[in-house]
C-alpha cells in the first residue's frame, strides 16, 4: 500500500509518547513516512531507540527520549529534547500502563491520566504553533464497554473527558481529538485472542479479526492533520464495529 498524504508539512515535529511498541511505535514510523520528524518518548530506553533508528534507516529524522510520563521532571527535559528537533507543532499522548498491571486505584489514575495533563501542559507552556493539534489515546474501555479492571475504565474514561475539556476551553492553542481503539494486535495483547475471553471479544467484531496497530495508527494521523483541521473533541472508536454489537 502506497503512503497515504494528510497534508502535513514535510519536517514538522511530533511528539508521540509510548512510541517504543505497539500502537506507539506504528504511530510514529507511520508519521515519519509522511514526511513528519518524531521525537520517540517511551519509558523502555531499547523500545525508543529502535522506533528512532527505523525512521533514520528510512530516511527520516527522529529522537529516541527516554522519559517516564508521571515524573514532572523528567516530561520537561523530554518536550525540551524534542524541541531540539524544531518546533513541535503535534503532539500524540498514547504512554500508559497496561490494564493487566496490578495498581492501585488512586496511584493508577495519576499514572494514566495525570501524565496525559502534565504532557499537555507542558507542551502547550512552550507556544502553541498555528495548527497545532494533539490526538490522546483512549479507549473502548470505560466509554463504551466495562473492563474487569475499574482503575483502567476509570482512567480511559478521564482522558476522554479531559479530551472534551481541552477541545471546548483550549481550542483557540490547540485542535484535540481522542481515538478509543478496541482490540488491537499489539505485544501487550499477546495471546490474548486464544483465550476464551479474547475468542468471544472476536466472535462479536463483525469485520472477524483484532485490529493492526496501523489502523489505529493511520486514525490518529488523520485527526491530527489539516485534512482533519474542522474536527474538534471528537471521540472515534476503531474497534472494527465491536461496540456496536455490545
Amino acid at each position: 500500500m502506497s503512503v497515504p498524504q494528510f497534508g502535513f508539512t514535510p519536517g514538522d515535529v511530533v511528539l508521540v509518547t509510548g512510541a517504543g511498541s505497539g500502537i506507539g511505535q506504528a504511530v510514529a514510523t507511520r508519521a515519519a513516512e509522511m514526511g513528519l520528524a518524531v521525537a520517540a518518548v517511551d519509558l523502555n530506553p531499547a523500545g525508543a531507540a529502535a522506533t528512532a533508528a527505523w525512521i533514520e534507516r528510512s530516511g527520516g529524522r527522529a529522537a529516541a527520549i527516554t522519559a517516564d510520563v508521571s515524573d514532572p521532571a523528567a516530561v520537561a527535559a523530554a518536550v525540551a529534547r524534542a524541541r531540539e528537533l524544531g518546533a513541535v507543532r503535534y503532539l500524540v499522548n498514547n504512554a500508559g500502563p497496561s490494564s493487566a498491571v496490578d495498581l492501585a486505584f488512586d496511584e493508577a489514575l495519576r499514572i494514566a491520566v495525570g501524565s496525559v495533563r502534565r504532557v499537555t501542559d507542558t507542551w502547550l507552556a512552550g507556544g502553541a504553533l498555528p495548527g497545532a493539534a494533539l490526538v490522546n489515546i483512549a479507549s473502548v474501555a470505560g466509554n463504551l464497554v466495562g473492563t474487569a479492571s475499574d482503575w483502567y475504565c476509570a482512567a480511559k474514561a478521564a482522558i476522554t473527558g479531559y479530551t472534551r475539556h481541552l477541545a471546548a476551553y483550549r481550542g483557540d492553542e490547540v485542535r484535540s481529538n481522542a481515538v478509543a481503539p478496541g482490540m488491537t494486535d499489539t505485544p501487550r495483547l499477546a495471546g490474548f485472542v486464544e483465550s476464551e475471553v479474547g475468542q468471544r471479544v472476536l466472535g462479536r467484531i463483525p469485520l472477524h479479526r483484532m485490529a493492526t496497530p496501523d489502523d489505529i495508527a493511520y486514525a490518529v494521523l488523520f485527526l491530527l492533520s489539516p485534512l482533519a483541521g474542522y474536527i474538534n473533541g471528537v471521540f472515534l472508536p476503531v474497534d472494527g464495529g465491536w461496540t456496536v454489537t455490545q
